[in-house]
Order: structure tokens, then sequence, then C-alpha cells
């Protein structure tokens, strides 16, 4: 899965070369990322990220999990994709952070958007899932954004460090997508 968002941004497969900078990108924003990620202590060094992008690329492979790199002009600014696949019931579970300095300035809503073009017309799913922290009230902007409904709230749905969240599940089915214009992304 390879997306072209603007001139600028795109979201595209790890490549083992991308470990170092998708680290250093981790590192630099281990304090903003661990608030909402269970992930973050896990990854000391620039070897665990090479073993993510490994089953990253495993997985992309199986077609169970596609994730890619978000670039700005060539740099990797974040992470994006479908968490999970479901083919069976036609359903995709969509994941995203962003390093903090490139927070705020909409191109995570331009993907995701572009997430969804991709999963309702190129791989034919019917259904698009985001799971947001119920606090975590930048994260959810981006769904109430695009259009999902918030569906209800998981209770207890991870373990985030030393105790449980609550998440807040938004579902858009594709006969209720509305492409939204340009300023509406923003």
């Amino acid at each position: 899965m390879k997306l072209h968002i603007t001139d600028q941004l795109s979201v595209t497969p790890f490549t083992i070369e991308d470990a170092q900078s998708l680290f250093e990108l981790t590192d630099q924003s281990r304090e903003s990322l661990r608030k909402w990620l269970p992930w973050v202590d896990r990854i000391q060094r620039v070897e665990d990220t090479r073993q993510f992008i490994e089953f990253a690329n495993m997985d992309r492979k199986a077609q169970t999990r596609l994730i890619g790199a978000i670039k700005y002009n060539h740099t990797i600014i974040g992470v994006a994709g479908f968490n999970e696949v479901d083919w069976t019931n036609q359903i995709a579970k969509i994941g995203y952070w962003l390093g903090f300095e490139y927070e705020g300035k909409g191109w995570m809503t331009a993907v995701v958007n572009e997430l969804i073009h991709y999963a309702f017309n190129e791989m034919e799913l019917n259904r698009v899932e985001i799971r947001v922290a119920v606090h975590n009230v930048r994260s959810q902007k981006i769904p109430k954004r695009l259009g999902f409904v918030n569906e209800g709230c998981i209770r207890q749905a991870e373990k985030l460090y030393d105790r449980f969240v609550d998440h807040t599940l938004y579902g858009l089915v594709k006969t209720e997508w509305k492409q939204p214009t340009e300023n509406e992304l923003i």
C-alpha cells in the first residue's frame, strides 16, 4: 500500500533503511507517545525498530496488517495504516501516530481520509473502525471530522502501562461515507 496524499505527504511501506529515522522519531516523541501507546517502552534501540519493520512487512505480505511510514518531503513524521484487516467481515481497523513536532497541522486527518478511500475503493471493504482512548481528545477529532459514528465505549480496552484505559469505538460503513471537501479536512 502506497498512498499519495499531496505532493509533499505520503504513506509508504517500510524499508529496513527506515529503521534509524523511525527510531529517532519515536525516541524524540517518547513522552507524548507514551501517554496513549502501550508499546513505546519496548522500543529502546534501533534494532527494536528494525524488528518492528520486519514484522510489519511480513504482515503486509500476508495482508493482515497494512501500515507504513508517513512521510512529509521524504522525512518520516509518523506511522499510519490498518492495524488489522478482517477480510471475512470486510473490516479494517485504522491506527496512527505522529511525532510530537508534526501534530496540529491537519496532516493526520488527510492521511486517515486517504486510508478510508483506499479501504472502501481499493480493498473493497465495508467497514472501517478507529479506537481511541476516551481521554485522548486530540486523536478523537480525526474520526469526528471524517464522519465516523461514535458507537460507544469499550471498557478497559487496553492496558496502558500501570492502568487500563477505556476506548471510544468509532465506526464508518461504506454506504454512509461521504468524501469530505478539502475545507472539512482541516
